[in-house]
Parts: C-alpha cells; sequence; structure tokens
C-alpha cells in the first residue's frame, strides 16, 4: 500500500503534543490538535465553545510562549487547527496520522484507540507516543486492521531540536506501515529514526536512565561537587556542555524521577534495576523534590541563579547541607592535558591513563556504561549500532557507548572493567573469543557486528548522507590549507570546507576560496559550500582582526576585506552553479559565505544574522550590498515607490544585529530567498546541495545577473540619522552607538549622493569597506571586540 502524510491528527496537547504539532506544522504539515473538555464547567458554560475549549487553547498558548521557540516562525502556528475531544473527534477522520499524546495509563489509551478505530479512515496510521507502557498493551482488542496500522512513534522533548525518533513496532504492524514511517521520519521529519524493541523506555531512555543514576550515585558516594562533576562530564568526554547536573535540572527532577520510578517497577529482570533507586542519590533526590527544587522550571534545581553585586552567578548544591554555594573553579590535570586534543578518542585514551579524580570518574562511568550497554543491547535492540545511534541522536554524545568502546579497544578495557568488578556480558566474551576485535570495522563499507548471527553485517547507510571525514579518508581533497579544503564530492561537485575554530573566516579561508573558484573554472561543473562542523561559520576571526587593527596594519586588512568581497561577489556570480549549504550558526561573514551562492540548501536550524553591530562594526563582506539587493530593490523597481519603508527595515535588521532563529526566519530577514532550500534533515544537507548543483547543471541555468544597487542618497540619510539621534538623546543608544549606525546609514544610503541612483554594487561594496576600516581605527570598537572575544558578550560604551 501507498502512503501518504498531507494532514495530521494530535490527541492530548501537553507538552510533547503541543511540541509535534508545531513541529510538523513548521514542515507545513496542517495540524488537528485536541484535549479534553475542562471538567465541571457550569451549565452556562457547558454551551460556551470558549470555555469548552479553555484547556486547549490555554496549552497552545503555553506552547507558543516556550523557550526554547516550538514554532520556527509565528505564522507556522496557522497550520494547527485547535479543538476538544467531545466536538470536534470528527476532525481526525480524514486525517492520514494520528497521534495519541496523552496521560500515561493503559486504560484511558485503549478507550481512545477504541474511538479512533471507529472514525479513521482505512490508511490512516495510529501511532503512541508512550515511553512507558508496551505499545502491543494499548492496541488491544483492537481489529487485525487496525493494529496492522499501529506502532509507537516516541519523540524526545523538545521535538523540534532534538533528532532522535524511536519507531517500536509491533508483532502486528505491518511491514510497509513500519518502512514508510522510517522513512516519513528520516526526510520529511529530520529525525535520526531508530526502530526499537517493544520494551519498557525502549532505547535511549532505558540506557540512559541507569547510566546517569550510576554516575550520580557514583559521585555522592565518592565525595565529587556537583560543580566537579559537571566539569569533566561535558565535551571532554564528547557530551554537551549541559553535561551531568546541568541536563537534570533541564529536564527536570521530577520528570526524572518519575521515569525511574516507572522503570523500576517494569524491569524487575534487570540486573542493574537497583540502581535506579540508589541509597544517596534517592535521599538526595526526595529532599529536593519535596522542596520543589525541580529544576529549570522552577528556578533552583542542583543550580540556583543568583544576583551578586548587580552581576549574575550560578551557585550550586551543596548536597551535604543543602545549601548553594558559589560555584568553585574546578581544575584537572587530566582534563587539562587533553583540553586541545580534537579527536575525541585519543582525547579520552589519554585522559584515561592519569590517576587523578577526574580521570578515575570517567574512568569508572564509562565502563559502567559499557558494560549496562552490553548486557541489555539485544533485549532492546535489533542491532548494537541502534544504541549508540539512539544516544547519539536523542542526548547528543558525539560517540555511543559501542563506539566509546571500540575507541578505547574492547579486549583491553573489557579486561580492566572485570578488574573492577563489573561484568562483561557473554556475547562481547565470545565475540573476542571468535577473533573479532571492535564492534564495528570498515572493510570497503563499514561493518557492525550482530550479538544475533555472532558475525559483521553491513552497517545501514544512508546514501542521503555526505561525510566530509569520509571525503577526506578517501583521498578526495584537492586543495588543502589550516582552515579550509577543496574536496571532490563526485560527479563533477566540488565541496569548498572550512574547518577553522568556530569556522571563522579568516586569510586561509579568503585565499581557499580564490582555489575553488579556480578549480571550478577548470576541473569540476559545479561547487558546494558547506561542512560538518558545529556551525556553518561564527563569522570574521575577531582576534587575527582585533590585533592587526591594534598593530596599524589597515593596509592589509584593507587588502584582506577587499579579497573577501571579491571572493563573496565572483562566487555569487561564478560561470558555473555554486550552492551554499549552511547550518547551526551562519553569523556576519558566515551570512556573507551563505549568500555567495546561486542558491542555498539551509538547515531547517539555521541561525542567521548580520551581527557585528554587535562589536562597533558594519558587515563589509558584501553583507549591506546584498541586504540593499534582497530588501530595497525589489521595492524601489515599482513606480513611484517609497524607498524609507524597506531601507529601514533593512537599517534597523543590521543595527540591531537581528538573527533568524529559523532558515524560515532567515528567509523573512532575507538572507535567504523563496528559490532557496530548506531541510529538515541536517545529515542530508550537503547531499541536497549536491543534486540541486547537479539540477542547475542539467537545466542549463545562467549565472545570477550582476545587478546595480538602489542608493537612496542624502534626503534617505539624513532620514536615517535624525531617527539615530533621537535615540542617543533619549538615551537609548550611545555616542559610539551613534558614530556606527551613522556610518551604516551612510553605506546604506550610497554616501554623499544628491539624489537616489542606482549604483554599481562595487560603489557599495566601496563604501562598506571603508567605513568598516575607519570603525576598526576607533578605540571603542577594539573595547567591544576584545570584550567579545573574552566574554562572548557584546557591550555597551
Amino acid at each position: 500500500m501507498t502512503y501518504r502524510i498531507d494532514k495530521v491528527g494530535i490527541v492530548g496537547a501537553g507538552t510533547m503534543g503541543g511540541g509535534i504539532a508545531a513541529h510538523l506544522a513548521n514542515i507545513g504539515i496542517p495540524v488537528v490538535l485536541l484535549d479534553i473538555v475542562p471538567p465541571n464547567l457550569t451549565d452556562a458554560e457547558k454551551n460556551d465553545p470558549a470555555a469548552r475549549n479553555r484547556i486547549i487553547n490555554s496549552l497552545y498558548d503555553r506552547m507558543t510562549k516556550a523557550r526554547p521557540a516550538n514554532l520556527a516562525r509565528a505564522d507556522r502556528g496557522d497550520l494547527i487547527t485547535l479543538g476538544n475531544l467531545e466536538d470536534d473527534f470528527d476532525k481526525l477522520a480524514d486525517c492520514d496520522w494520528i497521534i495519541e499524546v496523552i496521560i500515561e495509563q493503559l486504560a484511558p489509551k485503549q478507550a481512545l484507540m477504541e474511538r479512533l478505530e471507529a472514525i479513521r479512515k482505512p490508511t490512516a496510521i495510529v501511532s503512541s507516543n508512550t515511553s512507558g507502557i508496551p505499545i502491543g498493551q494499548i492496541a488491544a482488542g483492537r481489529s487485525s486492521e487496525f493494529k496492522a496500522h499501529f506502532l509507537g512513534t516516541h519523540f524526545f522533548n523538545p521535538p523540534r531540536y532534538l533528532k532522535l525518533l524511536e519507531i517500536i513496532p509491533t508483532d502486528d504492524t505491518a511491514k510497509d506501515v513500519t518502512d514508510f514511517m522510517k522513512q516519513f521520519g528520516s526526510e520529511v521529519l529530520g529525525k535520526g529514526v531508530v526502530v526499537c524493541k517493544d520494551t519498557p523506555n525502549f532505547i535511549g531512555n532505558r540506557f540512559f536512565a541507569v547510566a546517569s543514576s550510576y554516575g550520580l550515585e557514583h559521585a555522592l558516594q565518592n565525595g565529587y561537587s556537583i560543580a566537579e562533576v559537571d566539569a569533566i562530564t561535558g565535551p571532554t568526554i564528547g557530551r554537551p556542555k549541559t553535561a551531568t547536573y546541568r541536563l537534570l535540572d533541564l529536564v527536570g527532577l521530577d520528570v526524572m524521577a518519575h521515569v525511574n520510578n516507572n522503570l523500576y517497577d517494569a524491569v524487575p529482570h534487570d540486573a542493574y534495576r537497583e540502581m535506579l533507586r540508589p541509597e544517596k542519590t534517592s535521599v538526595l533526590m526526595t529532599a529536593m523534590l519535596e522542596k520543589k527544587w525541580l529544576g529549570n522550571k522552577v528556578g533552583q534545581g542542583f543550580y540556583k541563579q543568583e544576583r551578586v553585586n548587580g552581576a549574575r552567578e550560578f551557585w550550586t548544591l551543596n548536597p551535604q547541607t543543602m545549601e548553594y554555594e558559589p560555584s568553585p573553579k574546578v581544575r584537572f590535570d587530566s582534563v587539562g592535558a587533553v583540553r586541545n586534543i580534537g579527536d575525541l578518542g585519543e582525547r579520552v585514551r589519554k585522559l584515561l591513563t592519569f590517576d587523578d579524580r577526574a580521570a578515575n570518574y570517567i574512568r569508572d562511568l564509562l565502563y559502567f556504561g559499557f558494560a549496562y550497554a552490553a548486557y541489555v543491547a539485544p533485549e532492546i535492540a535489533y542491532k548494537l549500532s541502534d544504541v549508540d545511534d539512539a544516544m547519539r541522536w536523542g542526548f547528543s554524545h558525539e560517540a555511543g557507548p559501542f563506539e566509546m568502546w571500540d575507541m578505547l579497544g574492547v579486549a583491553e578495557t573489557a579486561a580492566k572493567m572485570e578488574t573492577a568488578g563489573l561484568t562483561v556480558a557473554p556475547w562481547v566474551k565470545e565475540m573476542l573469543e571468535a577473533g573479532h576485535e571492535s564492534f564495528y570495522k570498515t572493510n570497503g563499507a563499514r561493518q557492525v557486528y550482530d550479538f544475533n548471527t555472532k558475525s559483521y553485517g553491513s552497517a545501514v547507510v544512508d546514501k542521503n548522507i555526505i561525510l566530509v571525514s569520509d571525503l577526506h579518508a578517501a583521498g578526495k581533497t584537492v586543495e588543502h590549507n589550516e582552515s579550509a579544503s577543496l574536496l571532490d564530492m563526485g560527479d563533477g561537485v566540488a565541496l569548498f570546507e572550512f574547518h577553522a575554530k568556530m569556522n571563522a573566516i579568516d586569510q586561509d579561508i579568503i585565499d581557499m576560496a580564490f582555489k575553488a573558484l579556480e578549480r571550478l573554472d577548470n576541473d569540476f561543473d559545479a561547487l558546494v559550500i558547506g561542512n560538518n562542523g558545529e556551525h556553518f561559520c561564527a563569522g570574521a576571526n575577531l582576534f587575527a582582526v582585533g590585533v592587526a587593527a591594534a598593530s596599524g596594519h589597515f593596509d592589509a586588512l584593507d587588502k584582506m576585506i577587499k579579497a573577501l568581497q571579491t571572493a563573496t561577489f565572483k562566487l555569487r556570480h561564478a560561470p558555473k552553479p555554486v550552492v551554499t549549504a549552511p547550518h547551526q550558526m551562519a553569523l556576519g561573514g558566515g551570512v556573507e559565505m551563505a549568500m555567495a551562492g546561486w542558491e542555498a540548501a539551509a538547515d531547517h536550524e539555521t541561525y542567521m544574522g548580520l551581527v557585528e553591530f554587535g562589536v562597533g562594526l558594519i558587515p563589509a563582506g558584501g553583507g549591506c550590498k546584498e541586504v540593499i539587493r534582497r530588501k530595497v530593490n525589489p521595492t524601489m523597481r515599482t513606480a513611484n515607490a517609497d524607498v524609507l519603508p524597506p531601507l529601514q527595515e533593512a537599517f534597523e535588521q543590521i543595527a540591531l544585529a537581528k538573527v533568524g532563529t529559523s532558515a524560515w526566519e532567515a528567509r523573512s530577514l532575507g538572507y535567504l530567498t523563496m528559490q532557496d532550500t530548506i531541510v529538515m534533515n541536517s545529515d542530508h544537507r550537503l547531499a541536497k546541495a549536491k543534486a540541486r548543483a547537479l539540477q542547475l547543471v542539467a537545466a542549463g541555468v545562467r549565472p545570477p545577473e550582476v545587478e546595480k544597487v538602489y542608493a537612496a542618497g542624502r534626503d534617505a540619510l539624513f532620514a536615517l540619522k535624525l531617527g539615530v539621534r533621537s535615540l542617543n538623546w533619549g538615551g537609548y543608544a550611545s555616542e559610539h552607538d551613534a558614530k556606527v549606525a551613522g556610518k551604516l546609514a551612510y553605506v546604506l544610503t550610497g554616501g554623499d549622493i544628491s539624489a537616489p541612483a542606482w549604483v554599481d554594487p562595487w560603489y557599495i561594496l566601496d563604501l562598506e569597506r571603508e567605513a568598516f576600516l575607519s570603525l576598526l581605527g576607533e578605540e571603542k570598537t577594539r573595547e567591544r571586540m576584545m570584550h567579545m572575544l573574552q566574554t562572548g558578550k557584546p557591550l555597551r560604551n
């Protein structure tokens, strides 16, 4: 059977239901979102639609105000139709997918399935988002046809941001339904999909609950402070900055306690289940729950925000005194020694050669995790790689437990685990005894050990994923320097990759841009600009620019900035297709690089903004010119149009350093266009960019023409300057802000020209470069730059 999902119904509008609805609406899929009618309505309210929808409206309002934002832009909420389960249930009848997200109790879920069976259309897929109730039990009593279209779809919170989607088919789920949902989850929802066995808490939460509980108890038993644990369980071992206790504050202590208690009752057979109720952790958690210190949602948990002399500080809880104390600076020799090692495996291997408190804690934490992963994997997963995928996608770990175990050496580590008193799963010992030394190996293609067949099988390969590391490993590097590379993606397409720190633009990246243009002209049919780094490009290298300015090397800076302008200009107007592939942060010069192509294929989580104003500068890599071209030019092609509204919008966008918090917002700001592709699955971004480049080649599309740019002239300049001066007089802008804003206004209006005119783009480019250099000569600008480098925050002076 062929399935399509053009409309989705969601029953239950709480945190998860509302978040799933928002994610679907972000994609452009209409959603019907229902919740219960309020109990105990008065007789008058029983016939009042507003009263009957009070709960759903309140929950929807909460969803729209949540931070981080659920909706990629406010108007996506228009795709969500609200209703209640008594008056609007029939609105689910034409939905292609109906998701249950109601209270975690079996009886209400089963009752809902009975109602859904009576109204769903034959092809509709029904799923549950439960995390604690067996999926098969929820559909008990339903027809075989209903069961064939029923499965679990477990999203992680918040659904917009967390990549993992666990799909849990039952024995009755039709294979084509499971296959379709896997594909839909990956390609449309943009998720990393893991198919799980129908076991308590599935894969991600089952492993995390037990492993994290061990980490908490081990810390308390051995006298580690909260600050110490968080200092060593974050990026040092390939985990997020939230580390351990910050993550629990984010999740909520009540949520953690609920998950652990439910899981404890559900897994009486699990040899590790007592770790869910450890002695010291249970005492601490009980005390914190009684005090309602639940974490971020109430303003205090393991951390509490305090104001000290007007400054914000985060204090940590002392579990012995139950008082909050200033967080000390935590330093360990082991962590300091490995801080600058980029490769995770090399970093952790070296760290574990030390014998200090940090190394000992990490060693115990990892070894326990390895032991439990090997013990539980055959029960919860069809293959061990699913456990690794779940931890990477659901918890943002750089590597899952089996991948990390491989990095440390399976046999060597297993021996150390047994010496430490841990049990190594029998199947791991069998694997080693059979001469298999690792869980993963590469033999032409990546293979993974199968604990069922006791042999290696081919790892599932998503052909839409292009890993830059694989291109390097395969010898596809065409050009290389310290900050950038040019690689052969195949099929006549080259990849211009940044790999500097934060992918900040420096002279090496500019030089590689010209190399890319040269090789594109002679050796390739198309070019993609993108990378697999944490961010696309965080802007210019402020340190290098600041040092050069402080040293008075303005001629060199002028040369470098003009080279950047030339590079972005030539890339945009290259004779062959250039497709940029921005993701995550694209700020300042990163925006200018993202706009320096024929088209873009952007990750839906791309945060774009020309933010130079925050350090006392204005865009100078073509940003001012492009904003005029994209925002002012279209309006001024209409006869008798008023230039001030689009010009004011362009001015405020740069002066306020506005950042789009999604690709859709970046499109509304003009940094992306309607022709640009928004990619839901960031792992597919480079492949989509390559495919689009090849489509442009095949279609014989001509390069973008060089457009003249509308310069509004002296009257518009005075209007903008008057607005700036009013803000300055009112105390809303400092003298230096006013100076920077005046420079920006001068550039955006075309400088001191007496009347509006269409000018060559290089006229604006020269103005923005001159303004940038003059601002660099200001002492207050350099102060702002150094403050930003030291604190990561803008300085107003």
